[in-house]
């Protein structure tokens, strides 16, 4: 199976963590013990919704903290600052708990959980136990970061100064009592824990739990745990604060029908270690409350808190020597600055580096990493990630010399050897690129990534440009992300949707393409203007980290000099703002390129009103009228090709899909629920049709696999990334109803007149359904009864389909009305006929495809 390419996935592969096979969870609703949540999220730099780049209340090294190198300084200053929100020196009272860019925090769209930890400080005396707790949550559970809120009376701010070397999403808060833990606004999971307690273990289950208040009971007579005696005020909470009532409780007010009893485990008493007994394996919490300051007979509990009172310096070389996963947050906080005596671990730099490459902060890594290089030609692995960060800067001269210092290695050289393809391809030296393709697979004769880069260029020779059978001046020019090979389906289909709006000719005898990933130079300036128009869309080209650089900020690599010597007419057609729920990314540059965008287009739309607001945000004034709304044209297919009508009969199939890109950010701490319920979904939707499973590429396989190993459910697979256009489109017309998470695994059904469910991991999802007034067609991928309200929207649609449908064709009328809107502006700029004619007439069927057809695209990246 195939995994998305981690070259173009922010943050590092994240790694797998194994659930522990037994949770101290007992109570029904969490999720299953054995689920193993490889891409959980916990692992990577925004997996739990509010990551340091989310503009968090964000801290900067401060206090007694080493001195910094010049290049260590660069890459620390502001890491946890996004770029449209500046960070601050240190969190206050008054500090929202995630102060977001209201661009980007989009959570409430998808249902997304958000998660602290809450610690209540009575005065300053126990500071230095919530140090020590701090400690202890890092070297115990290095994976794990989410804000850590700390509640106190009133303590100045300076007092948080030595907690705050310690964590980078500390939010210090006022508060009276330890029971205002009940009312922390801005989360939905509450995780209370106390200055007397120390972490020894992950915390993996209780972040799963799912309903009420979880805690270890008081203990009975007996002294077992004894859910009738209610939850005592200095222990370990779990709070789901949905489940609270209007009126809030106090920690020993918590009702029966509420408490999730935990095992005792989860928040172990040290009092109970009397007689020196050692510290039971499996404690998760070890709690000192009521532990008097005499040791005596509590040797073996204090020596597993000593472990954590170490100083700043010890803490840091701990944490930096610990094995396995670390959390990104917590690595770039207790890493940088490197202390100025010594120079720092080769890997450590290189990791880093990574990390900020991930979130799009490519010139950090390349402040890092242009330091740890120089001199030194035998780091081919750091000059290979030096070469990619250059080269997502659009520094590409600089990049081919570290790529090329990369190859000498033979470890590395296929993997260096495919990106000085994909480089010399940007740049449109289609030779360079296959001769570098050569080499890589001379290298390594099964790489795959220099096969596909050298299928692809060896292809672009034998084709060469041959003269189109319209002159220049008569064609239109396209401008998007072009997929071939096993990329994704939805990337297939949606050129020559976008194509059959404008003509019913949709190949290059009417259409000069221009994959938005290439360079525009001089010579492509020149081909853009020889054309009749320039069609810029559609699909989610207002991203930050597929395929970076630093000419636009997003998908089109434009410098904004050569935007604005396009002199055709220029339109936006159906483009998506697509950053994912806590994803945050460096505007700046964005931000520039979009106004001089905007400014230059005659015609401005995007296929959701959500990317209209988003991109309206992040504009001025007087530019904000111009962007409108223009549906994808996958969602009105049936008036684009006659061809896509009401099938004779449907096969009695319901099709899912999954999508695992950036799998941290879609489920946060949530996939192991998200997977048993929908094993639960699809056992109760299979008494009534059969259940396949249609992968838009083969990364999205992973459901199959997963749902088989972990449930026990085999689902036969659909592969649309190597079916052909007509294929995907037949397929999807003779389903009966489609449930998917892709965007178009929504909407190309929907478009080809087939009822949907849009499993809703990302903002785009419930755009789209806002948009046909049907957000009940969505269900969140975190919701708690996810499996129960899909197998009941399901059966609904299957047990009256006519129905469904006729509302899809009704939802669908809305889309086209807009979209023939636009295009009557648009033919006034193309000069070109209306290939529909008479609106009532309905749509002429698209000419076949050249066989000429010039697909000059990428294929897919693997690093």
């Amino acid at each position: 199976m195939t995994h998305p390419d981690p070259s173009t996935t922010p943050g590092p592969a994240p790694a797998a963590r194994t659930e522990p096979t037994q949770a101290p969870a007992t109570a029904a609703g969490s999720a299953p013990a054995t689920t193993t949540a490889t891409d959980s999220g916990t692992t990577t730099a925004t997996a739990s919704g509010t990551a340091a780049d989310s503009g968090t209340a964000a801290t900067t090294t401060t206090g007694s903290a080493p001195a910094t190198t010049k290049a260590a300084a660069t890459a620390s200053a502001t890491v946890t600052a996004d770029s449209g929100t500046a960070a601050t020196a240190k969190a206050t009272d008054s500090a929202p708990a995630t102060a977001t860019a209201s661009a980007d925090d989009r959570r409430a769209v998808t249902g997304k959980r958000r998660i602290a930890f809450a610690v209540h400080v009575a005065g300053a005396g126990e500071l230095p136990g919530l140090r020590t707790l701090l400690r202890s949550l890092a070297l115990s559970d290095p994976a794990l970061c989410e804000d850590v809120v700390v509640l106190h009376p009133g303590l100045p701010d300076a007092a948080f100064d030595t907690a705050r070397r310690l964590h980078p999403r500390l939010i210090p808060r006022t508060a009276g009592r330890r029971d205002d833990v009940f009312r922390l606004d801005g989360y939905d999971t509450v995780v209370a824990l106390t200055p007397a307690m120390v972490v020894l273990g992950r915390l993996d289950a209780l972040l799963r739990l799912r309903t009420g208040v979880a805690a270890v009971p008081r203990p009975g007579p007996d002294a077992a745990p004894d859910p009738r005696g209610g939850v005592p005020d200095d222990g370990l909470l779990v709070i789901q604060r949905q489940d609270l009532g209007p009126v809030l409780p106090a920690a020993q007010d918590v009702p029966e029908d509420v408490l999730v009893p935990l095992d005792s485990r989860a928040d172990f008493r040290a009092l109970r270690l009397h007689d020196d007994l050692p510290v039971p394996e499996d404690v998760v919490v070890l709690n000192f409350a009521g532990v008097p300051a005499t040791r005596t007979g509590l040797a073996p509990a204090h020596a597993a808190r000593d472990r954590f009172d170490l100083d700043d310096e010890a803490f840091r070389a701990a944490f930096l020597a610990l094995p396995g996963a670390k959390h990104p947050d917590l690595l770039l906080h207790l890493a940088l600055p490197f202390p100025d005596r010594s120079r720092p671990p080769i890997d450590l730099v290189r990791q880093l580096a990574e990390i900020h490459r991930g979130r799009g902060h490519h010139d950090r890594a390349v402040a890092l990493l242009s330091e740890a290089v120089a001199g030194r030609p035998d780091l081919p692995r750091c000059h290979e990630t030096l070469g990619v960060c250059l080269m997502a800067l659009s520094r590409y001269e600089e990049a081919e010399t570290h790529l090329l210092l990369a190859t000498a290695s033979p470890d590395f050289a296929p993997r260096a050897f495919g990106q000085l393809a994909r480089l010399a391809w940007l740049l449109g030296r289609t030779e360079d690129a296959r001769g570098y393709a050569l080499a890589g697979l001379e290298a390594d004769p099964t790489d795959a990534n220099c096969r596909a880069w050298y299928a692809r260029t060896s292809a672009m020779g034998r084709i060469g440009r041959s003269p189109a059978a319209a002159p220049p001046g008569e064609q239109l020019a396209h401008v998007a992300l072009f997929a071939d090979g096993e990329e994704n389906a939805g990337d297939k289909v949606l050129p020559e949707a976008v194509r059959s709006c404008f003509t019913a000719d949709t190949g290059p005898d009417r259409w000069h393409q221009q994959h938005a990933h290439l360079l525009v130079d001089e010579a492509a300036l020149e081909r853009l203007n020889a054309r009749r128009a320039v069609v810029v869309g559609g699909g989610g080209l207002f991203l930050p980290d597929t395929a970076p650089n630093g000419n636009s900020g997003w998908q089109w690599n434009i410098p904004d000099d050569v935007l604005a010597r396009i002199t055709a007419p220029l339109a936006v057609f159906a483009v998506g703002y697509n950053v994912f729920d806590g994803q945050r990314y460096r505007r700046e540059r964005f931000a520039a390129s979009l106004r001089a965008l905007v400014e230059r287009s005659a015609f401005f739309g995007l296929r959701n009103h959500g990317s209209v607001a988003r991109v309206r945000e992040l504009l001025p004034e007087p530019l904000r009228e111009k962007v409108r709304y223009q549906p994808c044209p996958t969602t009105v297919a049936r008036h684009l090709d006659p061809r896509l009508a009401e099938p004779a009969a449907r096969e009695d199939t319901v099709l899912v899909n999954c999508a695992y890109d950036r799998a941290g950010l879609r489920f946060g701490h949530d996939y192991g629920h998200f997977l048993a319920e929908m094993a639960a979904a699809i056992r109760a939707v299979s008494a009534s049709a059969e259940v396949r499973y249609a992968a838009h590429m083969p990364a999205d396989e992973r459901f199959v696999d997963d749902l088989r190993r972990e449930h026990g459910l085999t689902l036969p697979v659909e592969p649309l990334y190597l079916l052909s256009n007509d294929a995907v489109r037949d397929l999807y017309r003779r389903t009966r109803l489609v449930i998917g998470m892709r965007g178009h695994a929504g909407m190309i059904p929907f478009g080809c007149g087939t009822p949907v469910i849009s499993l809703v991991s990302h903002p785009k999802l419930a755009y789209f359904l806002a948009d046909i007034d049907r957000p009940d067609w969505g269900v969140s991928v975190h919701e708690r009864a996810l499996g129960d309200r899909l197998a009941e929207r399901a059966r609904a649609v299957l047990d009256d389909h006519t129905a469904a449908v006729a509302d899809v064709h009704d939802r669908q009328l809305l889309l086209w009305s807009a979209t023939r809107d636009n295009l009557a502006r648009l033919r006034e700029l193309t000069g070109l006929p209306d290939p529909f004619g008479d609106p009532d007439a309905g749509p002429v069927v698209p000419s076949p495809r050249s066989a000429a057809e010039d697909h000059v695209t990428r294929p897919r990246d693997r690093a």
